[in-house]
């Protein structure tokens, strides 16, 4: 299929087009090049990227749903990526959370597009990354990238986006003061869901707390309490997300924050290049498999440095 075509398909919003592009991607078809070096820049550059992280059981997708209600609500064109996870075996992806968005699934205006980790960390990010400009192309003003939990893949994946918000709960058996040095010191948002629920105060207050702590050195992060069940609380969400969006165009943060995920990415790329031919040399090395692994590692690099 020629790269024109599915340009034009990009531009008409058509829904098989986009999964076609992303797929090229995935594929890492030579027609993904010519797709993304021809989108529209000024869409990339006015779309704003949602992260939304938190443990299993915090209720993410749910409120997922209900972000979306409300910006389609606003007229504005949604798009998710929804990183699943899978099978280390099979691949499989575990796809129980797309169904929390069926609501949406007659919608032309929010495309939803899931991703499975398939063991993939940089691969998943490059791609993930690749994904939210196809979909800024074909016209999404709001794209959300839901992960599948606050592991270090999420870490990665999560720094593609403009605005991040970790979604936790009460009775979780969360640690907070364990998080503390993950995303709980990049969130710009912490939102206490299942609001309705004992423990949800002392949660928001513990939150409170590291909020304070992390204003000393970037702008502090909001504490917002939902019920998405119920889809209380979105609207006061919403106009959070909206206000750090605000505050980090003016600022000079989001394009900041672009340019070291585009960094990131580059590295991603590269390592997914480089990958298959340092599995074969590492194949066609020492049978024996004996020796230190790092310094097996370092002598494959000086050969490529050679």
């Amino acid at each position: 299929m020629k790269s024109e075509h599915i340009l034009k398909e990009l531009r008409d919003r058509n829904p098989r087009g986009i999964a076609r592009a992303i797929s090229l991607v995935e594929d890492n078809d030579p027609l993904a090049d010519e797709i993304l070096a021809s989108l529209d820049d000024g869409l990339v550059e006015q779309a704003t990227v949602l992260g939304i992280t938190g443990p299993p059981g915090a209720g993410k997708s749910t409120l997922t749903d209900r972000i979306i209600s409300k910006y389609r609500s606003q007229g504005k064109r949604v798009g998710v990526i929804a990183v699943d996870p899978s099978s280390p075996l099979s691949g499989g992806a575990i796809l129980g959370d797309r169904i929390r968005m069926m609501g949406h699934a007659l919608d032309q205006d929010v495309v939803v597009r899931s991703m499975a980790t398939r063991g993939r960390l940089g691969g998943l990010c490059a791609a993930a990354g690749a994904a939210v400009r196809i979909l800024a192309g074909s016209g999404c003003t709001v794209i959300i990238i839901e992960t599948v939990g606050v592991g270090q893949s999420e870490m990665d994946i999560i720094r593609l986006a403009d605005i991040t918000a970790l979604v936790l709960a009460p009775g979780l058996g969360d640690d907070i003061q364990a998080m503390k040095a993950g995303l709980l010191e990049v969130a710009d948002l912490m939102i206490v869901n299942k609001a309705d629920c004992e423990g949800a105060e002392t949660l928001a207050m513990d939150l409170e707390s590291i909020a304070r702590e992390g204003g000393k050195e970037k702008e502090r992060a909001k504490i917002c309490m939902t019920v998405a069940s119920e889809g209380k609380g979105i609207d006061d969400l919403l106009a959070a997300i909206d206000a750090f969006d605000a505050s980090h165009r003016e600022s000079g943060e989001r394009r900041a924050r672009r340019e070291r995920a585009y960094d990131l990415e580059v590295l991603d790329w590269a390592i997914e290049m480089i990958k298959p031919s340092i599995i074969e040399r590492i194949k066609k090395g020492r049978p024996d498999r004996k020796g230190d692994p790092r310094l097996q590692a370092a002598k494959l690099l000086e050969g490529n440095e050679r």
